[in-house]
């Protein structure tokens, strides 16, 4: 079970509800240390002043920020402290939405909002916006930092996401416009079968990270003194163009689902 990483409350109306924030995701990827060759010791890193090569001291490093005009605004711990949010324990509900409202690119991270202690209210606020087809907009400050988020029943208990602000949500507005030519029909007709052909229950159990359980089974070998022979990786060509890109796709989502 996923450790405890903050205790809050949530605020809604007059009432209070009890919780403990814990991760719903866990951090799979593979962490390196940074070695020196010849004798495998840890490497340090440290601040330097490229200009003359030195360390510098950690009470002599500050913040700074270079602005449009190319001026270096500095700052330092103090008065960035004074602009840090008041701690709180509060998860205040500012708006309840119709469920799916908001959309996926504001999600940010997922944390289950586990209920703290016998709390009958817990079960009875998830219960109601379950029965509603709602979820909660939430706003609350962790660790010195303030944050908002999307709150939702998700299999009885209650789900908090943080979302992104506003001016980090990229609108498709800002995308160019389409170019070249117009789609003839068969091509319209091969990308609606080809949806077709791919369409089906999301089986999450099927997406690993090749990448990492490559990376996994290297160490494992290397670890048990096997000397390993990397296969460099092929390069697929492309098709000449959007009708063979299609058929080659078609036909092969077409034989995935015969086989499966």
């Amino acid at each position: 079970m996923a450790s405890t990483i903050w205790k809050g409350v949530i605020r809604i109306g007059e009432e209070s509800v009890p919780v403990k924030l814990r991760s719903a995701v866990t951090d799979r990827a593979v962490r390196f240390r940074i070695l020196d060759e010849p004798d495998g010791a840890p490497v340090e890193q440290r601040m330097v002043n490229p200009r003359t090569g030195k360390a510098v001291a950690y009470d002599q490093i500050r913040r700074g920020i270079e602005t449009e005009t190319g001026e270096i605004v500095m700052l330092d711990d103090k008065e960035l402290t004074e602009l840090e949010p008041k701690e709180s324990r509060d998860i205040e509900i500012i708006r309840v939405v119709p469920k799916e409202a908001i959309d996926h690119r504001w999600y940010l991270r997922p944390y289950w909002l586990a209920p703290d202690g016998d709390s009958p209210e817990y079960f009875a606020l998830a219960k109601a916006l379950e029965e509603d087809e709602r979820e909660a907009v939430a706003r609350w400050t962790m660790r010195k930092k303030e944050y908002q988020g999307a709150l939702h029943p998700r299999d009885g208990y209650l789900m908090l996401i943080t979302l992104r602000h506003a001016s980090e949500v990229v609108s498709a507005a800002e995308l160019e416009g389409p170019t070249g030519r117009e789609l003839d029909p068969r091509e319209r007709k091969m990308a609606a079968q080809l949806v077709e052909a791919l369409s089906g229950e999301f089986e999450p159990e099927q997406y690993e990270d090749e990448y990492r359980k490559r990376v996994e089974e290297l160490i494992e070998a290397k670890a048990s003194g096997k000397r390993i022979r990397l296969e460099p990786k092929r390069e697929r060509k492309a098709p000449a163009d959007l009708t063979a890109a299609l058929e080659k796709s078609l036909a092969a989502a077409r034989k995935e689902r015969s086989v499966a």
